[in-house]
């Protein structure tokens, strides 16, 4: 699991404390601060750590030690009610975030401050420890926080160890645990489905538990993504209120507990879910949870996003300060119903369109049981000799004779039953042995906890690389959950689900140790797998299959607030009834792809696409690397806008939609713009102009800043110019 990266320990060590030596233990402030906001901790004269405040940072870092004294809330009859990591089994009457069984069979933990230090580990970040011991057992948790300054994000895991004289049973584990005082909370969390993810639901929270989790054990975020938002007093809106993002950095089930307690207090506590996964932990071992990540904005929920985005850009996401490609995707065009031939005239279609990559999709391989369909061939990871008598190789020549790359579709984590790999290895298959088999989508699942898959997974992607260097890109597909888990390799069957997702990173680190800059896309059907701690390997994700431009207006809205445009991989499709200007409009807002017959294309439907790209090779910097606002929600308006601004405020890209069909539905208000200097002067032009049609904007119009913050421009939507992409610039 996730260790404590070299870097951590190299820095000055600092322990913060507002206390004579004397009283330190009952007095100990531990603040961490970042640009805007502060989370700082007290200790008790019994040596609890607990959370006495989450807000906007105080000048005077004296004043936190007077936080707790202001709150007359009624009696806590325990002394921990804010714990900053909550036990089981002694005082705690809430939730806890973990529970143990030791080795002589006690239930209680009761964990104590030991020591902190906090490590500057750059300009930017910074990384503090607090130590925790039971009193009357030999274990031990660390807790970490891992701060950056500038975003206000901080990421918060734990590390579980012991020396007691036997095993220990870790019954819950959570990574994190956060304290809220407001007058009330509102929830804003995310469910769905295939073809209708990141639909959002927003309601006040109340006394008890709400539980946001999953227990599929891969693509576990298809039904509810590990994302949320918690309001303070009030639903904040876009650039007002007082809200928290959290997110889980874990691509197996998940856990997060929100509980409204008798002081009317907020405890979150997130983590693995513990769902038929009790963790039996010996003695010296370490057991590290997955990270935690928040981040707190008083200004809004826009405010929020950009925090997170420009944190994944900088920090998180593979190569997330690079470049994308743009690539022509032939599922659509041919599903499985391809040869060699009518490749070869797609990859001239690739580079008459103007885009930079062919990909392969499902369908090229297998031969005993051929991938003609989704019953068979999965697993069998040999080019199919009918469809492609020449190999991948011949394909990837012919990419280069036409001046583009080439890419390819796996799905290497599942298996056909009707494939060689099943007949060859059943011990590999998740499937329990005296259960009756049951398939999504006509497969299962390989066993990831077993080292031998592992290689082989790593050995399908090294594979394709060894025999064709020039592969340029990789769409690594995974469609399946989890039914009758069980592994054949694994004496602790309750490790199952844990050691699954381990194995997963544990491949997906020595494919880029090999491969450090080949682009990979996560895909699985849509949103069901993506988190933080997968996009450390890929460099982007696939929001959804359900590409109608009309609903992935929606999807991308919600899946902005917590993913930056460079990552998500978007396609113009034959889905929806909306002109090919719409759909690609659309697709712009993040990494453009097309999945299209492109000599279906009429002459000027194609020639707007090929201007488009040259376009969006243009504009591209400010949507992946701009900051991102949100001017009028789809859900609400009849008009959609979303705006990117680039660092300098100089440039701007404003995409504006109509999703209304309502009579006379239209943009009938100026919108206003955000994220420009009310100082300059700005120019604002019609991008991705339809060939023979003439824009109604008046280009050599020239605005100040503040006219388009203050008043707004109207881009003039409404029905038969129902998708309007306006560029704003700065002149002297």
């Amino acid at each position: 699991m996730k260790r404590l990266s070299a870097i951590g320990w190299m820095a000055t060590v600092t322990v913060l404390s507002f206390a004579s030596p004397k009283a330190q233990a009952q007095h100990t402030i531990i603040p961490i601060e970042t640009k805007n906001n502060a989370l700082v901790f007290q200790t008790d004269a019994n040596r609890n750590v607990g959370i006495v405040y989450m807000g906007p940072r105080l000048s005077d870092k004296q004043e936190y030690g007077q936080v707790a004294a202001m709150y007359k809330q009624g009696a806590d009859y325990t002394g921990v009610n804010n714990a900053a990591y909550a036990t089981a089994g002694s005082r705690n009457l809430f939730e806890p975030a973990i529970a143990v069984t030791h080795a002589d069979g006690n239930n209680s933990l009761d964990l104590q401050y030991v020591r902190h230090e906090t490590k500057k580990l750059d300009d930017n970040t910074s990384l503090l420890t607090i130590y925790l011991k039971d009193p009357a057992y030999n274990f031990e948790v660390t807790l970490y926080y891992k701060s950056w300054f500038n975003e206000d994000v901080t990421e918060q895991w734990s590390e579980i160890r012991h020396n007691e004289k036997g095993n220990v049973l870790l019954n819950k584990f959570a990574s994190a645990g956060l304290h809220l005082k407001a007058g009330s909370f509102w929830l804003n969390q995310f469910h769905g489905d295939w073809a209708r993810e990141m639909q959002p639901e927003e309601a006040r929270l109340t006394h008890g538990i709400k539980t946001l989790d999953s227990k599929l054990g891969t693509r576990t975020n298809l039904f509810q993504p590990p994302v949320f938002m918690v309001s303070l007093d009030q639903p904040a809106t876009e650039e007002e209120g007082t809200v928290l993002y959290g997110a889980l950095e874990w691509s197996g089930n998940f856990r997060i507990d929100l509980e409204l307690d008798n002081q009317d207090n907020l405890r979150i506590i997130a983590g693995i879910n513990n769902y038929a996964s009790p963790y039996t932990l010996k003695p010296g071992e370490v057991f590290t949870t997955p990270a935690f990540l928040s981040v707190l904005s008083t200004h809004g929920k826009g405010e929020a996003s950009r925090k997170l985005q420009q944190w994944a850009r900088n920090y998180k996401i593979l190569d997330g300060k690079g470049t994308r490609l743009t690539l022509l995707n032939n599922w659509e065009a041919t599903y499985f119903d391809f040869n060699e031939a009518k490749l070869k005239e797609l990859l001239k279609d690739t580079k008459k369109l103007g885009v930079d990559l062919f990909l392969l999709d499902d369908g090229w391989f297998a031969n005993k049981y051929p991938r003609n369909n989704d019953n068979a061939g999965l697993g069998d990871w040999q080019e199919n000799k009918k469809k492609l008598p020449n190999g991948i190789a011949s394909l990837v020549k012919e990419a280069q004779a036409n001046g583009v790359k080439f890419g390819i579709w796996i799905e290497p984590e599942m298996v056909n039953p009707k494939s060689e790999l099943y007949e060859q290895h059943p011990d590999w298959i998740v499937k329990q042995p005296n259960r009756s088999e049951h398939y999504f989508r006509n497969q299962l699942v390989l066993d990831l906890s077993n080292p031998a898959v592992q290689d082989h997974v790593f050995n399908v992607v090294d594979g394709l690389f060894t025999k064709n260097p020039a592969l340029a890109y990789i769409k690594w597909d995974c469609n399946a959950v989890i039914y009758n888990a069980y592994s054949a390799k694994l004496g602790n069957q309750s490790h199952f689900y844990i050691q699954y997702v381990q194995g997963l990173y544990a491949v997906l680190k020595k494919i880029r140790a090999k491969y450090p800059t080949v682009p990979m896309m996560l895909c699985s059907g849509g949103g069901g797998r993506v988190d933080y701690a997968a996009l450390q390997y890929f460099t982007e994700f696939w929001p959804s299959d359900n590409t109608d431009p009309l609903e992935r207006i929606y999807m991308q809205w919600e899946y902005s607030y917590f993913y930056p445009a460079i990552s998500m991989s978007n396609h113009v499709t034959d889905w929806g009834k909306q002109p090919i200007k719409f759909r690609t409009d659309v697709a712009m807002m993040g990494k453009l792809g097309f999945d299209i017959v492109v000599s279906d294309l009429k002459e000027k439907d194609l020639r707007f696409c090929q201007d488009a790209l040259t376009t969006y090779n243009t504009v591209k910097p400010i949507i992946w690397q701009g900051d991102q606002y949100r001017l009028q929600g789809p859900r609400e308006n009849a008009v959609a806008a979303v705006m990117y601004v680039n660092a300098a405020k100089t440039n701007g890209i404003v995409f504006n939609y109509l999703v209304s069909n309502r009579y006379d539905a239209g943009s009938l208000l100026p919108i206003r713009l955000k994220g420009l200097d009310p100082q300059k002067r700005y120019t604002i032009r019609e991008l991705n102009v339809y060939p023979g049609v003439t824009s109604t904007i008046d280009s050599s119009k020239v605005y100040t800043g503040e006219f388009l913050l203050k008043v707004g421009f109207n881009p003039e939507v409404k029905s038969g110019r129902n998708s309007v992409v306006l560029e704003v610039k700065a002149v002297n």
